[in-house]
């Protein structure tokens, strides 16, 4: 399946370390011909880490989307109402973001677009990155797999001698996920090695 004039939404949240990795993939979209609306979470909206300066990664988004990045809850809530998006992935997606959407909290412009995405029947991609996936978001990613409409990014971890918990998505795949998610399908192999 083709992205051209495909409306697709990346709810960006903090890991930080992974930021970098989330620009290729808006790249890749707008190279497929997707037109991609960015969401910034609170945190990466706000936040200088030493990963950078959040207002020089909002200029980097905006640059390469060519749309201005959607940042509160009121600015995402129309998404479900309007049916703005085909897809939204959440790339990437903390520990925290994803125990708020298991449990339908929506506090955040991130959880907000998705449960407004989510009641057109529409596909969330979530391209999980957290250092406690195999511990305490464990059960969370569990409840996460088998929702209706929540599709994910191959994941596994990503440093298993330091850190034995973790887990993180293979962004290079996040793009085929979404594709594939697009036509009602789970991309396949879901674990990595």
């Amino acid at each position: 399946m083709q992205l051209e004039n495909k409306k697709i939404g990346v709810a960006i949240t903090g890991s930080f370390c992974t930021l970098s990795k989330c620009l290729k993939v808006l790249e890749d979209l707008k190279n497929r011909g997707a037109n991609v609306q960015a969401i910034l979470s609170e945190n990466v909206a706000s936040m200088d880490t030493r990963f950078g300066e959040a207002e020089v990664f909002r200029k980097k988004v905006e640059e390469i989307t060519g749309n201005k990045c959607w940042t509160s809850i009121a600015e995402v809530e129309k998404i479900g109402p309007k049916k703005l998006l085909d897809a939204l992935a959440v790339v990437p997606c903390t520990g925290n973001t994803l125990s708020k959407l298991c449990y339908g909290i929506t506090d955040t412009s991130v959880t907000m677009a998705c449960k407004a995405h989510l009641r057109n029947d529409r596909a969330v991609v979530i391209a999980i990155s957290t250092n406690d996936g195999l511990s305490n978001s464990a059960k969370n990613l569990g409840q996460m797999l088998t929702r209706k409409n929540v599709y994910f990014v191959p994941f596994g971890q990503d440093d298993w001698q330091n850190k034995a918990c973790s887990l993180v998505a293979d962004f290079d795949k996040c793009v085929d996920t979404i594709e594939l998610a697009l036509e009602g399908q789970q991309i396949q192999p879901l674990l990595l090695r």
